[in-house]
């Protein structure tokens, strides 16, 4: 296996930093990796790059992962436009989920000038969120299948947290706030401790919002308060997908099986999805992660 630090374009010209995994022969196959949110990017969890990467690499697919414009807290990353160069302030704190359809774009696009002729895509956490965002948004890409694991409820997790009446008050003013064009400022500590953006926790947490594509807390609450139909953007997914989810994902609320039969339910009827629940593994497949890169490997392989 070879292993290279790489660097490629965003499709807007933000210079992103990558680590590929290759076989010492050539392979027409790539899976890219999309990390979480949550201060994570692309070199972190070594463990599990180095296990998805020596798996795919030994069954002849290539794996590129790399640090997205949501990696890190903050982040200055360089942008290239024509021939300026710029600093560009971006990570958790100011980015957008949409982001991703620049940066998968420009990943893809790196695979393509790499030879790669079929390309994959897996998502942990937010990265799984981004891939039915990227999906929902841009229906014809290069992407082949889909692997989607531990998406999250962001919107639903932070209602839990903080309860109906103050959810209600940051919504609001997060809205006010964006509105007069004070987006990009950090939200009050007493809203978050960690720094955050009004925009980006609006993004997060809004139940219309692109975010918002495993909306498991309203569904096992019976809560009526989206509007928008729940999972649309996953069910819009016609290419060949795995969810997976740890047994004991710690962002599940104690009910991962009932958290997969409600996703199950909403896709009934689609032969395009796949299944499957790792027990004891938590959010972040820690102790499993050999058995989470076996099936990935499998599926990618069929």
């Amino acid at each position: 296996m070879n292993l290279s630090l790489v660097q490629f374009h965003s499709s807007v010209g933000v210079e992103l930093p990558g680590l590929l995994y290759e076989q010492n022969s050539k392979s027409d196959k790539v899976a890219i990796y999309l990390h979480g949110n949550g201060s994570a990017g692309g070199f972190y969890s070594v463990e599990l790059q180095n296990t998805l990467g020596k798996t795919l690499t030994d069954n002849g697919i290539s794996y590129l992962s790399f640090t997205n414009t949501g990696g890190h807290l903050i982040q200055s990353f360089d942008k290239v436009v024509g021939d300026k160069r710029e600093r560009y302030k971006a990570g958790v704190a100011y980015e957008l989920i949409k982001d991703c359809i620049q940066d998968i774009d420009g990943a893809v696009n790196f695979a393509k000038s790499k030879g790669y002729k079929h390309i994959y895509l897996l998502g942990s956490s937010t990265g799984a969120n981004k891939i039915c965002v990227y999906d929902w948004y841009k229906k014809q890409n290069d992407i082949e299948k889909y692997v989607l694991f531990s998406g999250g409820d962001d919107s639903g997790f932070y209602y839990q947290s903080i309860g109906d009446d103050r959810f209600e008050h940051v919504l609001k003013l997060c809205e006010s706030r964006i509105k007069s064009g004070k987006g990009r400022n950090f939200v009050p500590k007493y809203i978050s401790e960690m720094p955050i953006s009004f925009q980006s926790l609006y993004d997060q947490i809004n139940p219309e919002g692109d975010y918002n594509c495993f909306p498991y807390y309203w569904m096992l609450n019976s809560i009526k308060i989206m509007k928008k139909e729940p999972f649309r953007e996953i069910k819009s997914i016609t290419k060949p997908s795995l969810v997976l989810y740890g047994g004991q994902d710690e962002f599940c609320y104690g009910k991962v099986p009932e958290c997969v039969d409600i996703l199950k339910k909403a896709l009934s009827g689609k032969s395009n999805f796949q299944y499957g629940i790792i027990p004891d593994a938590d959010h972040s497949f820690f102790g499993k992660r050999p058995e989470l890169a076996q099936i990935i490997k499998k599926f990618l392989k069929e």
